[in-house]
């Protein structure tokens, strides 16, 4: 009979921490005093500890494949997506008379615990392994119907009354469960991206607004150009998270088209016909998630390209990010010999042998979040174009790089947003002093006082630090409170628009111009 062990003792043991760290654990590592039962399997027989819920279809996959060494329990979301398969398949089962009641229930119940926490430390077969997925499918098998057993008041192992293929399997394949379990688990970690997203721009919106009456000098080309607010800076970081976003959740609908009752190769067989639309709407229910079985079963089973077309918009947003917390690195370089235009909250010490520097490590750890998404689409890119015939043997590659890539920019987001964005100030005094003195401001002048005279304006600004405005006021070309009106922040950032008509400086006010600066010019020369 079973050890009694209750639902709540297992949700327990996941949440207050006593759970196995989700590594690769060898079975055979267990000193050999350690009881255990046999199971036997079409290779042979072997030991498996007494208490594990896995059987030998695990053991032999944790034997071959240390590669790794991080367990399939490293993701949650395919965990939690695997019960969900297997809970779905349950139901329809019963549902066209081809599994027992009785062993459904129990089947249930275990898939149900595993969603609530409990067992993910069972999940032990390796991320990276050969075999297209069976051994995270037989690993599943396991748990579930080991549980179930215990649930049914049967020891582990006890597969005369519950078996975990001719039961827990019962019209699948691993060809079908597995990539179902992968796209559903991606569903979830891509929501939740979508949610965290959804927070990163909402806080440099904030702080657009925040901003919006600072000005600054904008730059193309990392030379200066034309003046901006702060605050458009901001809230254009705000508007590409969003666009990137929209991208991201473009893809959710694509991950609902299923392939469950393919069973092999997309033949169904095995299955009944009554199945493959049983275990859909079954999976709808479940998920709340209107799943849609592929119209060609054979082409979905081969096919990866939905994949890639997630890592994709996965790799175009991580690059977006990156693009932006590059700028607030260079926007945030010096503090003394670099921009200094805003300050980024002090995370930690920044070096072991320079006394009081602080580096910008939130947005550079995002920055390697990017590079790391960005070679782990060029792995999905591969694996998608390597499979053959009617199946593709590398989609846990797939898995892992793409679901890696998902925890990893949630996550990246996540520290963005609370350990940098809500905490960057503005540098004032420096944005002030370098728009006064920055001759870019000169081309809000141009209409009112010509191109040539704005040059002349421009080089002399440049040659002797001297302001814009002053030098256009002393050269009479413009009245003091006309050009405070032309250089207001809301005119030179564009908020403001130019409605009356605008004043053409006479060819004899540039001429005057010219000659007096030329005459400065000799006589600084002369002296």
């Amino acid at each position: 009979m079973a050890h009694d062990v209750t639902a709540d003792d297992l949700a327990q043991k996941a949440q207050d921490g006593t759970a196995t760290d989700p590594q690769i654990i060898d079975p055979a590592a267990s000193p050999d005093s350690s009881p255990t039962r046999r199971e036997t399997d079409s290779l042979g027989s072997r030991d498996v500890p007494v208490d594990a819920y896995w059987g030998i279809h695990t053991l032999r996959a944790v034997e071959n494949f240390p590669v790794a060494n991080r367990a399939i329990s490293v993701y949650p979301d395919l965990v939690n997506a695997l019960a969900i398969v297997k809970q779905a398949a349950a139901r329809a089962n019963v549902e066209i008379g081809v599994l027992d009641p009785r062993k459904a229930h129990a089947i249930e119940a275990a898939c149900e615990e595993i969603r609530g926490g409990a067992l993910h430390d069972e999940f032990r077969v390796g991320v990276i392994q050969g075999g297209a997925g069976t051994s995270t499918n037989m690993n599943s098998n396991e748990v579930i119907a080991n549980r179930a057993l215990e649930l049914l008041g049967y020891a582990k192992g006890d597969y005369e009354h519950l078996h975990p293929i001719d039961d827990v399997n019962r019209s699948q394949s691993t060809n079908d469960t597995y990539p179902t379990a992968v796209k559903l688990a991606m569903s979830f970690a891509l929501a939740t991206l979508v949610d965290e997203l959804g927070r990163v721009a909402a806080s440099f919106a904030a702080k657009g607004r925040e901003f919006r009456d600072i000005l600054k000098v904008g730059r193309t080309q990392l030379q200066d150009a034309v003046p901006m607010t702060l605050g458009q800076e901001f809230t254009g970081f705000a508007h590409t998270i969003l666009e990137d976003q929209q991208r991201l959740r473009d893809t959710l609908p694509l991950l609902a088209e299923i392939n469950l009752g393919a069973t092999a190769i997309g033949t169904g067989i095995t299955a009944d016909a009554r199945y493959a639309e049983a275990v859909r709407r079954h999976l709808s229910d479940l998920t709340g998630i209107e799943m849609v079985t592929a119209p060609d079963l054979i082409e979905a089973t081969s096919d990866a390209g939905v994949f890639m077309t997630v890592s994709g918009a996965l790799k175009r947003s991580a690059m977006k990010l990156s693009k932006i917390c590059n700028d607030l690195r260079l926007l945030s370089s010096g503090p003394q010999a670099g921009l200094g235009e805003i300050l980024l909250p002090p995370r930690q010490a920044g070096s072991s042998i320079m006394p009081g520097k602080v580096n910008p490590v939130i947005p550079e750890v995002v920055n390697q979040v990017a590079f790391a998404i960005a070679g782990s689409d060029v792995t999905v890119t591969m694996a998608a174009e390597a499979g053959q015939l009617q199946l593709n043997a590398f989609e846990p590659v797939i898995a892992n790089s793409v679901l890696q890539g998902l925890g990893w920019l949630t996550r990246a987001c996540e520290t963005l947003r609370e350990n940098c964005i809500d905490g960057i100030q503005p540098n004032t005094g420096r944005l002030a002093q370098q728009v006064e003195t920055n001759i870019g401001v000169v081309t809000a002048l141009t209409p009112y006082i010509g191109y040539a005279a704005a040059a002349s304006i421009a080089h002399t600004a440049l040659a002797t630090e001297t302001s814009i405005a002053t030098l256009v006021v002393a050269a009479g070309l413009m009245s003091a409170e006309q050009v405070e009106h032309v250089l207001s922040p809301a005119r030179l950032s564009g908020l403001e628009a130019i409605t009356t008509s605008i004043p053409v400086v006479t060819a004899e006010q540039i001429s005057k111009h010219l000659a007096s600066l030329d005459q400065a010019h000799a006589d600084e020369t002369a002296g």
